[in-house]
């Protein structure tokens, strides 16, 4: 396991946290939704370019669904 693949987990999974809080507060699904993401998809991605890149995708898209 990598150190910068855990590190990269840790900080979109918490960003997923506070889109999930967020979401269920205003009700709003796609932030809700993109939290799920955010914090489900550094368990499948072995890859720190592609968690990167993933991490980057979910935390835009509740911005770009608005």
């Amino acid at each position: 396991m990598n150190v910068n693949l855990l590190f990269i987990g840790l900080i979109f999974g918490s960003l997923g946290m506070g889109y999930i809080a967020y979401g269920r507060k205003q009700s709003h699904l796609p932030a809700i939704l993109a939290g799920v993401g955010l914090c489900a998809f550094p368990y499948f991605v072995n890859s720190v370019w592609m968690s990167i890149v993933i991490g980057l995708a979910l935390t835009i898209l509740p911005f770009l669904l608005r």
